[in-house]
Order: structure tokens, then sequence, then C-alpha cells
């Protein structure tokens, strides 16, 4: 009898809370971002930078940021973007695969140029690592 009034008493705040944390958490990775996906990038990029002899004085931005596109699917979503003190008007992008969890440079950089527009580039430039990836390649509808 007990039992019976504990299951009638929590199992709808159950129901009820299930269909509120589904949509809300649903929504938040929408607006933010995968929260795993991010501490994945915040805890191996920045060693990898380190490795490559970079310092936190060497950056003008060094964050975490989620795409609104579709990038390639041998790596996480979200990437690490980087400008550097040096190169202001450029953009480096370093993703984290999803197989060994090995840091890579994007070959895809984004230039800003005078009149405000930004174009992308695939050249070597002053940072650009010695082995790179397309971030732009093997997407989903990529076929």
């Amino acid at each position: 009898m007990k039992r019976k009034r504990l299951l009638t008493l929590w199992l709808p705040i159950f129901i009820i809370a299930i269909i509120i944390l589904i949509p809300a958490g649903f929504i938040y990775v929408l607006n933010n971002g995968n929260p795993y996906t991010k501490h994945l990038a915040n805890r191996y990029i920045p060693v990898h930078l380190k490795e490559e002899g970079y310092t936190q004085k060497d950056f003008k931005i060094a964050s975490y940021g989620e795409p609104k596109y579709l990038i390639n699917q041998k790596y996480y979503h979200g990437h690490y973007m980087v400008i550097f003190k040096d190169e202001p008007k450029m953009t480096y992008y370093y993703g984290l695969s999803k197989r060994g969890k090995n840091v890579v440079q994007f070959c895809e950089k984004d230039v800003l140029r005078k009149d405000g527009v930004t174009d992308t580039t695939e050249k070597k430039t002053k940072h650009s690592e010695q082995h790179c990836d397309y971030a732009f390649k093997n997407r989903s509808f990529d076929k």
C-alpha cells in the first residue's frame, strides 16, 4: 500500500521532469554547443598549442567555437579558433579527431580584408602547421 502511494506520487513528477528537461537540454545544446565537445576541445587543443611552442602571450584570441555549418565528420563539431597577435587579420581553426583525440589544424583559414570582408584561404601562412586537414570535406552531404 505504501509502495503504491509512493509510485503514484513520484511517477507524475518524474514524467513532468522528463517532459521539461529533454527540450530544455536540446535548446541548451543548440544555443551553446555540446558541453562534452567543448570540454574535450578545451582539454586537448591548448596542450597541443603549448607543445607547438605557443604561450598565452602569443594569442590575441584563443577560444572554443561552434560553427553554424557542418564540418568534416572525422572531427568533433566544435573546434578551437586562434588569432595570433603577430597576425591579427588571420584566423586559424583547430579540430579534435573523434578517433584518437588527435588535434589537427584545419587547412582553411579566414583572412580579414581591409574592406571588412572575410575570405578563406588554404595557402601556407606564418603559423601553418606541417600537416593540416580540410574542414569542408567528408561532410554528411558529401557523397
